[in-house]
């Protein structure tokens, strides 16, 4: 039957049309809308820069608690920007509303690797900020004598520079408790919310001590000894090259001591490498002399695991690597090659420095089967006692000026680990002498020159 001039029918099939559009139809104005709501909370976004948490960071603490900043904001409805205090730059500072400042003090008050050029670039000069709200949460720890010298120093000059600080500049002595409290307070109360995140760090296990052995029996320098352990439930925890072992003693449990951690999972241990500290009265310290004179094999310990992204290789995994350090120090740049040695790259040069061969050349034979394997290109080994003049690695690190130039130019990055007094200073200046300062100061705030040093 033809039908097709029938009116009714007409509009009945225009209708059903009609209706079958608009279901089409509708996905794509939702869409549409969201991309509209979208780009215009991006515009008021950049028209009004709002809060940022802003960190400096050596470890990792001050980093992970101004993530759980930026979450607790989040968590109220507050948008913020979460940034390497190096990101910063003037404009950065004059055109936001407030910005939480979390920084920590490495050594003798001086500012985190990456927050030197931040320090350097603005903190020396002036910069009028009236406009600005802050806050300053200090991380330091009071056996030195400039107690979160750089956390200090930045809220003088941001007062100085006309800026108004929200509540005054909270310390935290060692990560301690009730301090972190008190900023998670302030910042609740900022943010009007009482519903924060979990701040708690992770609890201790107990971990078993397997193994302890001495390396450097004979040697003039103070005994060190590697150690390993094994969680005591069989589950052992992942973690990586460059991360931190905390152990408390029962001593004093409120003060956990920090250990560049010597191992990879592969190898089914942690593996730390502990000198015995002694003081000028004959005592040993808490947990040196806890862990290589009390604690029997076999018994456990207290033990948890510590991200310290500072120090991982992360975006540098692909990269050739100067590994430079001294003393226990070999302990964080062992855990690196491990890892490289895992994954087969070989671009390697470690730069270690010791007292005497004889006595004090931790790994050896370890460290002989990665070049003859091919995994180290390069093993330069200083001992300082070995000839009529004292010689140290940042002596042989300078010598080697021109090789570290190329590797660096050829994309490498440079890790630090050991001691801060003498060594830390002393590789610092030979690389700034090396590549100059500026470019130093580039490489630290692009992650390609990191340091773990105590």
């Amino acid at each position: 039957m033809i039908w097709t001039n029938d009116p009714t029918r007409l509009m009945l099939v225009a209708g059903m049309g009609a209706a079958y559009a608009l279901v089409c139809l509708a996905p794509y104005l939702r869409a549409r809308r969201k991309r509209l709501a979208a780009a215009r909370a991006k515009a008021e976004a950049a028209a009004s820069p709002g809060w940022i948490v802003a960190y400096a960071s050596q470890t990792g603490n001050a980093e992970e608690l101004a993530r759980q900043t930026a979450a607790t904001l989040k968590l109220a409805g507050i948008p913020a920007r979460l940034a390497e205090l190096s990101e910063l730059g003037a404009a950065d500072l004059q055109d936001a509303e407030r910005i939480l400042f979390l920084v920590s003090t490495y050594g003798e008050g001086d500012a985190p690797d990456a927050a030197a050029a931040f320090a350097g670039r603005l903190m020396t000069a002036s910069l009028p900020l009236p406009r600005l709200h802050y806050a300053v949460l200090a991380l330091g720890d009071s056996a030195y004598a400039q107690f979160c010298g750089f956390g200090r120093a930045l809220d003088q000059w941001l007062q100085a520079q006309g800026a108004q600080s929200l509540f005054p500049r909270v310390e935290v002595d060692r990560s301690a408790d009730q301090a972190i409290g008190q900023w998670r307070w302030q910042l609740s109360h900022l943010a009007g919310t009482s519903d924060a995140p979990d701040w708690g760090a992770p609890a201790f296990d107990a971990w078993r001590l397997s193994e302890r052995v001495q390396l450097n029996a004979g040697s003039a320098g103070a005994p060190i000894y590697h150690l390993e352990f094994e969680p005591v439930n069989g589950a052992l925890p992942e973690w990586q090259s460059g991360d931190l072992a905390q152990i408390a003693a029962p001593a004093d449990p409120s003060r956990a001591r920090d250990y560049s951690i010597a191992s990879i999972p592969a190898d089914g241990r942690v593996h730390l490498l502990v000198r015995l500290h002694t003081h000028e009265d004959g005592s040993h310290g808490v947990v040196s002399g806890w862990l290589t004179r009390q604690v029997a094999l076999g018994d456990s310990v207290q033990l948890r695991l510590r991200q310290h992204k500072r120090f991982r290789l992360e975006g540098n995994a692909e990269r050739p690597l100067i590994l430079i350090g001294n003393g226990s120090g070999i302990a964080g740049l062992r855990g690196h090659l491990k890892a490289r040695a895992l994954a087969g790259r070989g671009r390697n040069w470690l730069l270690f420095g010791e007292r005497n061969a004889a006595y004090d050349h931790h790994y050896r034979a370890e460290l002989e089967g990665w070049r003859r394997d091919g995994m180290l290109e390069r093993l330069d080994l200083v001992f300082s006692r070995d000839q009529a003049g004292r010689r140290y690695v940042q002596d042989r690190l300078a010598e080697q000026a021109a090789l570290v130039r190329e590797w660096v130019a050829q994309g490498a990055a440079i890790y630090i680990c050991g001691s801060l007094e003498g060594m830390a200073g002393g590789v610092d200046a030979a690389l700034a002498q090396a590549l100059g300062r500026e470019a130093l100061d580039r490489l630290a705030a692009a992650g390609r020159y990191r340091r773990d040093v105590y």
